[in-house]
């Protein structure tokens, strides 16, 4: 029976240090504060934004909430961006994804500030990422709140976090990613090969998705396809990381993974609650303090 990978304590850990960091700030009268857009009422979206709220209020970070209908125009969403942008109060800008289907993603994104772009989904901090120019930290020290000048994106460097926390180095590993997206798939297999893994991503077209997860030492998947990922497909004493988050039509929540049969062949798995989400959102929360220091000039 695999062991859990929970994330509980490294983000405990993570919001600790933040929660320092804003009283000391606020010490010179200096609040972080996030702004939240969410677009429609996906279910997924806001369990995300619930949790959020939860955890910046343990962190003493302010949160802006501002809600659209799923009818919004793209010109209403990039007018609100631009706004936020402007906003000194917000440090920090998040939008939920996904989106509704007729607003274009890419253009909502890179609307953002590139020093508001806590969740490192613009162009410029994927394009660092890409270039190497800012994976040197990904196995960082302790938890610094030192200052730089783009953000890693937050939920695949919580995964990467993950791992090191539990005394798993990639290096030299088979790793498979479930799922393409820019904002997950894409950015964990670049972090995977800065840390030196062997690095395969699967996504829809892939024609036999079992037999490259079979091969997987670390299974990461990311594509909200509830029970996606059988028994069957992992090989025995794998580590498997389940980053997908369903609601299902009861209300339950469950992920890619069938949790039930794949944990009785997993060496070590990560649970649908008190996975990586906890862990995504204490490095979101630490990104908007960064970005509080840079912006008000404090080291």
């Amino acid at each position: 029976m695999a062991q859990l990978m929970k994330g509980g304590e490294l983000s405990a850990k993570i919001v600790s240090v933040v929660k320092e960091e804003t009283s000391r700030l606020a010490k010179h009268a200096i609040r972080a504060g996030l702004a939240l857009l969410l677009v429609g009422e996906d279910k997924s979206s806001l369990m995300y934004y619930q949790a959020i709220q939860s955890a910046a209020a343990r962190a003493g970070i302010d949160i802006f909430n501002h809600t659209m209908k799923a009818s919004a125009s793209l010109n209403d969403i990039l007018n609100l961006i631009k706004t936020l942008n402007s906003d000194e109060r917000a440090n920090g800008v998040l939008v939920f994804m996904p989106l509704p289907r007729h607003i274009d993603t890419r253009k909502v994104v890179n609307a953002i500030a590139p020093e508001k772009d806590v969740d490192g989904q613009g162009a410029i901090s994927v394009g660092r990422l890409s270039a190497d120019e800012s994976t040197s930290h990904l196995f960082e020290p302790g938890i610094s709140l030192s200052v730089r000048s783009t953000f890693l994106p937050c939920t695949p460097y919580g995964v990467m976090r993950m791992l090191e926390h539990h005394g798993l180095d990639p290096k030299g590993k088979k790793v498979v990613i479930v799922g393409k997206s820019l904002a997950v798939g894409k950015p964990l297999a670049m972090m995977m090969l800065a840390k030196e893994a062997t690095v395969t991503v699967c996504h829809r077209e892939t024609r036999d998705l079992g037999a490259e997860t079979r091969e997987a030492d670390i299974l990461c998947t990311a594509t909200g396809r509830p029970g996606l990922i059988k028994a069957d497909m992992v090989k025995e004493g794998a580590i498997v990381i389940d980053i997908g988050i369903n609601v299902m039509p009861d209300g339950s929540t469950v992920g890619d993974v069938d949790f039930d049969s794949v944990s009785k062949k997993a060496s070590l798995i990560t649970p649908v609650h008190g996975g990586v989400g906890p862990v995504t959102i204490a490095i979101l929360l630490k990104n908007t303090v960064i970005s509080a220091k840079r912006m008000v000039g404090v080291g």
